[in-house]
C-alpha cells in the first residue's frame, strides 16, 4: 500500500496564511481578502466532482449489498479508495488533480473494525475488543474512559483509518433496544461526560471521531423507517443533552445522523436538528455525515447541512448534480458541505503524510482493557462477604455455557475482530484457581453435540447460542461435595437490526432460573457459596431469582480480557467500584416506555416482515409516541414511587465509606455555587467511590422530576481510614428545565434542594439553596416542535 510522503492540502493552507499575514501588514491600503486554500480548490472542481463529492464511494458486501450504479462522465474514480483499509466501512472519493487524497472511515464504539487477515497477505490486522459503553458508564471514571480512548485512537491512527464511527450516545430509553451495549446510559449528563472523555481520548492521536447516532435512534425494529413523535421539551432535555456536552467538551470531528425521522423529518434531512440546534446553538464545527444508507432525498440532505452522504450512491451524486443545474439546489449550499469535509480532511493523518505502522500496541491496549473492565464491573449482591474468594475457595465449579464461551461484545458495526479471548475458565485458571474437570467435559461434550442442531448464524445478527443445559440434583450435589465455591454464568448477545424480547432475554429462560436454584441449594446444603456472573450486554429482570444465590457479579461485556477481569474481581485483586448508569427494574412492565415499545407498524402492507436485515433495507413504516416524555429511567422511578430491583448509581464493594461534612458556600444562588462533601473509607481495605450529587428543583411552573443528577466525582484509591473531600460546581444551567413557550433554559425561581449520595436512592448529605427570581439562562432555536398533541405522562 503506498503511504502518502508529505502534506497536500495543509502545506498549501500555511503558505497562503504566510501571504495573507504579510498582505495585512505592508502599507495602510485595505487589501483584498483572499480566498482560503480550501475555497481555492472547491473552485478548481467541476460541478460534477461537487456533486460526487459529497457522497461516499460505496459499500460492496457480496451476497449483500452493493451501491454500483451509474456514474456520469466526469465523476471521480474510485480507483483503490475502497480496499485501501479492508473492511472499513466507508471512504470518500479522492481527487488526485487537485490533491484530495481519501480518508477511510471504520467502525465502531468497542474497537476499530476491520478486517483481520487480507488477500495475498500473510499479515494479521486484529484489533483490541475494549468493553461495551454500558460497562465504560459503569466506570463513572471519565480519565479511565479517556484512557480507553487514547489506546483505540492509536489504532485507528497506525491501521491508517482517518474517522472512526463511534462513540454511540444514544439514550438507554429502554432495555429492549438491541444497540443499547453501544449507548451508555439512562441519563444524559453520564452520557455526554463519558461521550466528550472518548472523543477527547480517540481524538489526541490526531484521528477523528463521529458522534452517533443524532438522534433519537433508541429503536432497531423498522430503524430506518420509524418516526419518534416527541415533545420538544423531551428531546432538548433527554435526547440531545448528551450530544450537546459531548459536542461542546470536545468538538468531535463529526457527527453523525440518525436513520429514524423525529416529528415526521428523517434526521438526516432535519435543518432543525443539524443547523439549528447543532451549528447554531451548540457551536459545532465540525461535518455531518448520514448513517449508512440513512435518509431519503439527497438533495434535502445536503439543504439540511448533512455534508456527506455515506456510504455513497452514484444516483446519490446524479440527484444533487441535476438538483443544482435544474435550480433546485443552490450551489453555494454545495460548497459549504464541500468546505466542512475539506476542514476535516486537512486535519487527518492520511493528508499530513503520516507513515502508519500496521502494527499498533495491543498488549499495551490489552492492559488498558483489563483494567477498564474491572472498574465498571458492578457487584449487584454479596450477602455474608461471599466474594471475594477466600485463599482457601480454590476448587471452583463453573455452571453455564457462557463459562466456558464468554461474550466479549455485541453484533453488528459494534463487532471487534479480536485476536483472542479470554473465557472465564481461563481468567480463573490463570489466577491460579482449579476449575472441576468433570464438570467442564460435560459442558463441552454438550456444547459440541448441540452446536451441530443450531440454524446458519446470518451475518451482522445476534450470535445463535446453544440453549443453557439442565443440570439435575444428582451433579448439582455431586459438585458441591468436591467444589468451594459455584460459579453460574448467565450470557446475553444483542446487535444490529433487531431488538431484544422480553422473554427468554430480557426475562431469563425457566432453565436458566431452574439452573440457578438447583446449584444454590446444593451448594447451601453443604455450607458453601454460589456466585451468578451475569455477562451481558444491557438490562436483565434479576428480582424473581436474586435471593437464591449469594452473590450477583454484574461483569457486562467486558471485551477480550474478560475472563481476566472477572477473575481480578471474585478473587479480590480489584476492589469492584462500578455503579449503575441504568435501572435495573423489577419486571419489563414497569419500565415507562413499555407499551411503546418498538412502535407500531402504520402501512403494514409496506416492507418485510422478515425482521434483522430484511427489515433494515425493506422497512415497514412505523411510529413510536414518547409518551413518558421527560421520565425515563430513574427520573420516572424516582418521580412515581415505582420500586426497582437495582436503583441508578447503585453498585457494592467490598469497603464501605462514609459521607460527611457536607458544605454549600451561599445559601443564595448567584451566578454559582460550590458544594463539598468528605468522603471516608470507613472499611478494611482500600477502595474507590461514585459520589453522586442530585437537585430537586421547584416545580410549579413546569412539572419536574423528583431528582436530577447534575453533578458526579470518583474518588481516587482510598486506604482504610483515608478521607477524600471533593468540590461540585453547580452553574446555572444545572438549574433550568427547557421552557417550550419561550424556548428556553430557565430555572424557576424558588428553594433548590441538593442531594449528595451513593446512588439515586441511597442519600447521605443534603444541603439547600435558593433562587429568588427567574433565570432565563439561554434563549435557543424553536425546532423539532411536533405537529400533534401528545398525551405526555406527568406526575
Amino acid at each position: 500500500m503506498e503511504k502518502s510522503t508529505c502534506s497536500r492540502l495543509s502545506i498549501t493552507f500555511f503558505v497562503t496564511l504566510l501571504i495573507l499575514f504579510v498582505s495585512c501588514h505592508t502599507g495602510n491600503e485595505i487589501q483584498p481578502q483572499l480566498k482560503t486554500p480550501i475555497q481555492q480548490t472547491i473552485e478548481a472542481m467541476s460541478l460534477t466532482e461537487k456533486a460526487y463529492y459529497v457522497t461516499g464511494t460505496g459499500m460492496n458486501i457480496p451476497g449483500l449489498v452493493s451501491t454500483d450504479s451509474t456514474t456520469v462522465p466526469g465523476a471521480p474514480v474510485v480507483g483503490e479508495t475502497q480496499s485501501l483499509v479492508p473492511g472499513a466501512a466507508g471512504t470518500t472519493y479522492e481527487i488526485p488533480h487537485l490533491n484530495i487524497p481519501s480518508m477511510v472511515l471504520a467502525d465502531g464504539p468497542a474497537g476499530l473494525r476491520i478486517s483481520p487477515t487480507r488477500e495475498n497477505d500473510n499479515a494479521t490486522y486484529y484489533c483490541t475488543a475494549f468493553p461495551v459503553a454500558t460497562l465504560l458508564a459503569s466506570t463513572w471514571d471519565t480519565d479511565l474512559v479517556y484512557r480507553v480512548g487514547q489506546s483505540m485512537g492509536n489504532e485507528v491512527l497506525e491501521y491508517g483509518v482517518a474517522i472512526l464511527l463511534g462513540p454511540g450516545m444514544n439514550i438507554h430509553m429502554n432495555p429492549l433496544c438491541g444497540r443499547n451495549f453501544e449507548y451508555y446510559s439512562e441519563d444524559p449528563l453520564v452520557t455526554g461526560k463519558m461521550a466528550a472523555a472518548m472523543v477527547n481520548g480517540v481524538e489526541s492521536q490526531e484521528v477523528g471521531t463521529s458522534l452517533k447516532h443524532f438522534s433519537a435512534n433508541n429503536v432497531e425494529t423498522n430503524r430506518n423507517a420509524l418516526n419518534v413523535i416527541a415533545s420538544e421539551r423531551a428531546l432538548r432535555e433527554i435526547y440531545l443533552e448528551g450530544f450537546r456536552i459531548a459536542v461542546q467538551e470536545a468538538q468531535p470531528w463529526t457527527v453523525m445522523s440518525s436513520y429514524n425521522l423525529i416529528n415526521n423529518t428523517y434526521t438526516a434531512e432535519s435543518h432543525d436538528l443539524l443547523t439549528k440546534i447543532l451549528r447554531e446553538d451548540w457551536g459545532f464545527k465540525g461535518l455531518v455525515m448520514t448513517d449508512w444508507f440513512g435518509g431519503s432525498d439527497p438533495v434535502a440532505m445536503m439543504m439540511a447541512g448533512n455534508d456527506l452522504l455515506m456510504p455513497g450512491n452514484p444516483n446519490q451524486a446524479n440527484a444533487i448534480l441535476a438538483a443544482v443545474k435544474e435550480g433546485g439546489l443552490d450551489e453555494k449550499v454545495l460548497d459549504q458541505n464541500i468546505e466542512r469535509i475539506l476542514t476535516v480532511l486537512n486535519e487527518s493523518p492520511h493528508n499530513k503524510g503520516y507513515a502508519y505502522s500496521n502494527k499498533p500496541d495491543l498488549e499495551a491496549h490489552a492492559e488498558v482493557t483489563r483494567q477498564a473492565a474491572t472498574e465498571g464491573m458492578v457487584l449487584l449482591k454479596n450477602d455474608n462477604d461471599a466474594l471475594p474468594l477466600t485463599s482457601e475457595m480454590n476448587q471452583l465449579a463453573a455452571f453455564g455455557n457462557t463459562s466456558y464461551e464468554i461474550i466479549t461484545g455485541g453484533t453488528g458495526s459494534g463487532d471487534v475482530n479480536e485476536a483472542y479471548s479470554v473465557s472465564l475458565v481461563e481468567g480463573l485458571q490463570s489466577a491460579g484457581y482449579s476449575i472441576v474437570k468433570e464438570l467442564q467435559d460435560i459442558y463441552s461434550n454438550y456444547a459440541e453435540t448441540e452446536k451441530e442442531n443450531l440454524p446458519p448464524q446470518q451475518a451482522f445478527m445476534p450470535r445463535v447460542r446453544v440453549p443453557e443445559m439442565a443440570v439435575d440434583s444428582d451433579l448439582a450435589d455431586r459438585m458441591a461435595a468436591e467444589a468451594d465455591v459455584a460459579l453460574i454464568t448467565i450470557g446475553r448477545s444483542s446487535g444490529e437490526f433487531s431488538d431484544r424480547n422480553v422473554e427468554g432475554d430480557f426475562n431469563l429462560t425457566q432453565a436458566e432460573k431452574a439452573l440457578i436454584k438447583t446449584i444454590s441449594d446444593a451448594f447451601h446444603a453443604k455450607d458453601k457459596k454460589a456466585v451468578v456472573i451475569l455477562n451481558v450486554g444491557g438490562v436483565i429482570e434479576t428480582a424473581s431469582w436474586r435471593n437464591d444465590p449469594d452473590a450477583i457479579l454484574l461483569a457486562w461485556q467486558a471485551g477480550q480480557e474478560t475472563g481476566n477481569s472477572i477473575a481480578d474481581v471474585i478473587s479480590g485483586k480489584v476492589n469492584p467500584s462500578g455503579k449503575l448508569a441504568s435501572t435495573f427494574p423489577m419486571k419489563y412492565e414497569d419500565v415507562p416506555s413499555s407499551d411503546n415499545f418498538p412502535g407500531v407498524v402504520i402501512e403494514a402492507e409496506e416492507g418485510s416482515d422478515e425482521g434483522g436485515l430484511s427489515s433494515f433495507f425493506t422497512p415497514k413504516p412505523s411510529e413510536i409516541v414518547y409518551k413518558e416524555d421527560i421520565y425515563v429511567g430513574y427520573r420516572y422511578y424516582n418521580s412515581f414511587d415505582v420500586p426497582v430491583a437495582y436503583e441508578f448509581g447503585y453498585g457494592l464493594s467490598y469497603t464501605q465509606f462514609e459521607y460527611k461534612n457536607v458544605k454549600i458556600n451561599s445559601t443564595k444562588f448567584n451566578e454559582q455555587l460550590t458544594v463539598s462533601v468528605d468522603i471516608q473509607n470507613v472499611g478494611d481495605v482500600a477502595g474507590r467511590e461514585v459520589v453522586q450529587v442530585y437537585l430537586t428543583a421547584p416545580a410549579q411552573k413546569m412539572n419536574k422530576p423528583a431528582q436530577e443528577l447534575i453533578a458526579f466525582e470518583k474518588t481516587k484509591f482510598l486506604n482504610p481510614g483515608e478521607i477524600q473531600r471533593l468540590e461540585f460546581v453547580i452553574n446555572p444551567l444545572d438549574l433550568t428545565s427547557f421552557d417550550e413557550a419561550t424556548s428556553s433554559w430557565t430555572a424557576e425561581a424558588g428553594h433548590y434542594t441538593v442531594n449528595v449520595g451513593a446512588s439515586s436512592r441511597d442519600f447521605r448529605e443534603t444541603t439547600s439553596f435558593d433562587l429568588e427570581e427567574e433565570l432565563i439562562v439561554q434563549k435557543v432555536n424553536r425546532a423539532l416542535t411536533p405537529n400533534r398533541e401528545i398525551n405526555r405522562l406527568k406526575p
